[in-house]
């Protein structure tokens, strides 16, 4: 014991010790964040200011746009500093906060989505009950509850994971603190508290995947029995969105969960941290945008206002 030591901070290792590359992994970081930062707080923005998108299916996808952009923001950020310096130390509390907050977004993301699956089941399946079932208190209430289940959820896997001091290794082979290389440096007694957090979770998980399956299949089946191929792909528009963005979020998750936990720093450990980290938050707006006609035609309303208002300003 006397020569145990105890780590109070970590070292995020790069791929190549090359600084040329490691700027190279900065600017290409800076240019994916900026690329989701615009994407999301432009269809935040337009969903808040835009009158025509005050319905509750926005107001989800507006949560969603706030969501993505934090979850970035957690670790990309603080990545881009460590490349562009040369810097590779990260303090115990902010891998915590970091590990904390990547958790939150990731799993109230989770949570928004199974709501907007039923909100899109009771729209398509249940049309006339729909301004009664999906109302303005109903969506503030599954909104505070997905936030509030989301802190929970992270609050609980990461009060497990830093719950014992490292004494093991600070040596973490990833560009931020990512789940899977914690825990492979944690101690046997925090493994087995983080697999017991693990296998409640998975059950919790269970049941929101049960109301997903169920949604889209009542959704699916619904379509199915229109007579109308116009009304057909009419009504598919209206929750493709949502099925792509869910598609890209389960991949990034088996990603993320299933992918190998290397012991070393390789292009391969960055790819996949890059997919289950940057993907989703740099594509959703973008089905957001091309998928949705009201979002589309809410960006020409906002940016022809703006072209206007300079317009008026440069005449002046």
């Amino acid at each position: 014991m006397d020569n145990l030591t105890i780590f109070t901070e970590f070292l995020l290792m790069d791929i190549s010790s090359s600084r040329e590359l490691q700027i190279l992994q900065g600017l290409i970081f800076l240019v994916v964040y900026l690329g989701a930062m615009a994407g999301n707080l432009v269809t935040f923005t337009i969903i808040v200011i835009d009158p025509h998108l005050h319905f509750p299916v926005y107001f989800f996808m507006g949560n969603l746009s706030l969501i993505d952009f934090g979850y970035i923001s957690v670790t990309v950020p603080k990545s881009i500093t460590n490349s562009l310096m040369g810097h590779k130390v990260i303090s115990l509390r902010a891998c915590a906060t970091q590990t904390f907050l990547f958790i939150f977004f990731g799993s109230t993301e989770f949570f928004f989505l199974v709501v907007m699956s039923y909100d899109r089941y009771v729209a398509i399946c249940h049309p006339l009950h729909y301004g009664s079932t999906v109302s303005p208190r109903f969506c503030t209430q599954v909104s505070c509850g997905s936030w509030a289940s989301g802190l929970v959820y992270s609050a609980v896997h990461t009060g497990t994971m830093f719950s014992h001091p490292f004494t093991e290794s600070n040596v973490i082979h990833q560009f931020f603190c990512d789940v899977s290389q914690i825990m492979s440096i944690s101690s046997q007694a925090v493994q087995f508290s983080e697999f017991v957090a693990i296998a409640v979770s998975v059950c919790i998980t269970l049941f929101g995947f049960v109301i997903l399956f169920a949604s889209y299949v009542h959704i699916f089946s619904t379509v199915l029995h229109m007579h109308s191929v116009e009304a057909q792909k009419k009504t598919l528009s209206t929750c493709s969105p949502q099925i792509a963005t869910l598609t890209l979020f389960i991949i990034s998750g088996l990603f993320a969960s299933l992918g190998p936990v290397s012991n070393s720093s390789s292009i391969q450990t960055l790819l996949t941290a890059m997919f289950y980290s940057m993907v989703s938050p740099l594509v959703n707006p973008i089905i957001f945008s091309l998928r949705n006609r009201e979002i589309k035609s809410a960006v020409h309303r906002m940016l022809k206002k703006v072209f206007q208002f300079h317009r008026r300003d440069f005449i002046s």
